[in-house]
C-alpha cells in the first residue's frame, strides 16, 4: 500500500534513482569509511604501543601492553561509540537529521588529531591521553550510525532503499580496508628508511626510535575524510519526511526536496496536521509499544549477538596468520616490520573476505530481501564458528591452512552479507518518523554494547591464547549467532513497501480520518450543521 494520504511521501516513494541519492550514499557513506578506518586501525597500532612504551630490557624481549592496557586502548571507542549513539540518535529525532549531522564529523576530525598528539611525560600519561581521546572520538562515530541511516532512509525511494542503506554501510569495509593499507604504506615507509633487519634475542633493543611517529600518522589521517567531507555534509537538505511530519512544514519541504530531485511536491497543509496528529505518540506509550515493542526488543537483540560475535572474530587471529605465512614471530622481527606484516594480514582479510560480504548485501537486498540474507548470514556463521572451534587442533597445523583461512573467510563474508548488514538497516526502516532516529540508536548501542562482552569478555576470557578456552569461546560464539537466528523472526521483511506502510503511520492516519469522518457524518444527522 503506497501512501495515498501525502504528496510528498508518495513523491519520495515513487522518485527515480537520481544522481543526488548516489551522492547522499557517497557522503553519508564517507561517514562510514571514516568511523571504520578510526576504529579498526587502532588494531594495527597497538602491538607497536606495547613495544614503544612497555619495553623491559631485563627480559631482551618485545614489549607487550598489559591484557588491561590493551583491552581500553581497543576497546575504549566502543564505550565512546555506544554513548555517542543514544545522544545522537534522540538529537536526530528532537532537532532534526541535518542540524547535529555536522557535529559527528567535527568531533571525529578533532578527537583524530588529538590521538595522534597523545604526548606526555610518561607512558601512563601518553595511554590515558590517548584513551580519552579514542573515547571522544567513539562518540562522534556513534552519531553517525544513527544519523546516517535515518537520513539514507527517508532520502531514497521504496525500490531502491535497502540498496542504498546497505551501500552507505558497506563503506564500513571499504574503511577497514584502507585501515590495513595505510597502516601497510606507513609502517613499510618508515621501515624503508630507517629500520628492517631482523634481531636476535640478545639485543636489547628491537624497536626503532622513529616507529613512535608512525602510529601517530596513522591515527591522524582518519581526520582527512571526515574533513573532507564536511562542506558536502553541511549542504544536504534536511529530510522531506521529518520536515514534513515532525516540522509540520509541507512548504519547505516541497522546496527543500524540489532543490535535491526532480521531482514535484504539492503543499497540503490540512492532510499534513491530520497526518501528525495521528502519529504524535511518543517512544514510551502503550501505542508504541503495542505497534513496535517487538520489533525493537527484535533489531536490539540481534545486534547484540551479532556484535558479540563480529567483534570476537579475531579470535582466532593468533593462529591463522602464522599458519598462512602472512606475520612472524615478534622475537625475531623489528617494531615496525611487526606492524607491517599485521597490517598485511589485516588488509587481506578485509579485501578478500570482509569487503565482498558488504557489497553482496548491496546487490541482492532487493531482491532476496532483508529477512532472509538476516537468518543466512546467522546461520552460516553459527555453522562456521560451530566446525572451527570443534576442530580447532586440527585445523591450526600447517598441512591444513586452506582449510583454516577458508573457513576463517567465510564467518567474515556471512557475518557482511547477513546480519552485520541487515540489522543496520532494518532500524531505518521498521520505526515511525517521529521515533526512528532514536529507536536505531537503541538498537545500535544495543550491537555496541555486544561489542563490548567482546572486548572485555570473551577477549579477556582467551587473552593467554590457551587452544582450550578459545575452542569454548569459538562453541559460544556459533550458540549466540544462533540465537540471533531466533531472535530475527521478532522483525518483519520490508522490502518494497514504503516507510509509512512499514510503521504503520499511514494505517494510523486512516483510523483517525475514518472516526473524524464519522463524527462529522453523525453531526450533520443529529443537525448540528
Amino acid at each position: 500500500m503506497a501512501s495515498d494520504n501525502l504528496t510528498v511521501l508518495n513523491a519520495l516513494d515513487t522518485a527515480r534513482t537520481q544522481w543526488y541519492h548516489v551522492t547522499a550514499v557517497v557522503i553519508a557513506g564517507m561517514g562510514f569509511f571514516t568511523d571504520a578506518y578510526d576504529l579498526f586501525c587502532i588494531t594495527t597500532v597497538s602491538k607497536l604501543l606495547g613495544r614503544l612504551y612497555y619495553y623491559d630490557p631485563a627480559t631482551h624481549a618485545p614489549g607487550k601492553l598489559p591484557h588491561s592496557v590493551n583491552n581500553w586502548v581497543t576497546g575504549v571507542a566502543l564505550v565512546g561509540t555506544l554513548t555517542g549513539q543514544l545522544v545522537f540518535g534522540w538529537l536526530g529525532d528532537k532537532l532534526g537529521r541535518k542540524k547535529v549531522y555536522g557535529l559527528t564529523l567535527i568531533l571525529m576530525v578533532i578527537c583524530a588529531l588529538c590521538s595522534g598528539l597523545s604526548f606526555g611525560y610518561s607512558r601512563k600519561v601518553v595511554i590515558g591521553t590517548l584513551c580519552f581521546f579514542r573515547f571522544w572520538l567513539g562518540f562522534g562515530i556513534g552519531g553517525d550510525y544513527p544519523l546516517s541511516a535515518t537520513i539514507m532512509s527517508e532520502y531514497a525511494n521504496k525500490r531502491t532503499r535497502g540498496a542504498f542503506i546497505a551501500a552507505v554501510f558497506a563503506m564500513q569495509g571499504v574503511g577497514i580496508i584502507f585501515a590495513g593499507l595505510v597502516s601497510m604504506i606507513v609502517s613499510k615507509v618508515f621501515l624503508m628508511n630507517f629500520g628492517g633487519k631482523a634481531f636476535t634475542t640478545d639485543e636489547v633493543f628491537s624497536t626503532e626510535p622513529e616507529a613512535d611517529y608512525v602510529w601517530r600518522i596513522v591515527l591522524m589521517l582518519g581526520a582527512l575524510p571526515a574533513l573532507l567531507t564536511y562542506y558536502w555534509r553541511m549542504k544536504m537538505p534536511e529530510t522531506g519526511r521529518y520536515t514534513a511530519i515532525i516540522e509540520g512544514n509541507a512548504k519547505q519541504a516541497a522546496i527543500d526536496m524540489g532543490k535535491v530531485l526532480d521531482i514535484e511536491i504539492q503543499e497540503e497543509g490540512e492532510k499534513l496536521a491530520k497526518f501528525k496528529a495521528a502519529n504524535e505518540y511518543s517512544l514510551l506509550s502503550n501505542e508504541f509499544f503495542m505497534r513496535h515493542g517487538h520489533h525493537l526488543l527484535g533489531t536490539m537483540t540481534t545486534w547484540f549477538l551479532l556484535d558479540i560475535a563480529f567483534y570476537s572474530q579475531n579470535l582466532t587471529q593468533k593462529d591463522i596468520f602464522p599458519t598462512m605465512g602472512l606475520v612472524s614471530n615478534a622475537k625475531n622481527i623489528s617494531a615496525l616490520r611487526e606492524m607491517f606484516e599485521t597490517s598485511r594480514a589485516m588488509f587481506v582479510i578485509a579485501l578478500l573476505g570482509t569487503f565482498p560480504g558488504y557489497w553482496f548485501t548491496v546487490f541482492f537486498i532487493e531482491k532476496i530481501g532483508r529477512f532472509k540474507i538476516q537468518l543466512m548470514g546467522f546461520f552460516m556463521m553459527s555453522i562456521f564458528m560451530a566446525i572451527i572451534g570443534v576442530k580447532y587442533d586440527y585445523l591450526k597445523t600447517k598441512e591444513h591452512k586452506w582449510t583454516f583461512a577458508a573457513l576463517y573467510g567465510l564467518t567474515f563474508f556471512f557475518a557482511n552479507f547477513g546480519p552485520n548488514s541487515t540489522t543496520f538497516v532494518l532500524p531505518a526502516e521498521l520505526f515511525p518518523t517521529r521515533v526512528r532516529s532514536t529507536c536505531h540508536a537503541l538498537s545500535a548501542a544495543s550491537g555496541k554494547a555486544g561489542a563490548m562482552v567482546s572486548a572485555f569478555g570473551v577477549q579477556q576470557y582467551t587473552q593467554d591464547g590457551n587452544t582450550h578456552k578459545i575452542k569454548k569461546a569459538m562453541l559460544f560464539l556459533a550458540f549466540t549467532n544462533m540465537l540471533g537466528f531466533c531472535c530475527t523472526f521478532l522483525v518483519t521483511e520490508t522490502k518494497g513497501r514504503s516507510l509509512e506502510e512499514i510503521s504503520g503511520e499511514d494505517e494510523k492516519q486512516n483510523e483517525t480520518q475514518m472516526k473524524s469522518n464519522k463524527t462529522d457524518s453523525g453531526r450533520q444527522d443529529d443537525g448540528w450543521d
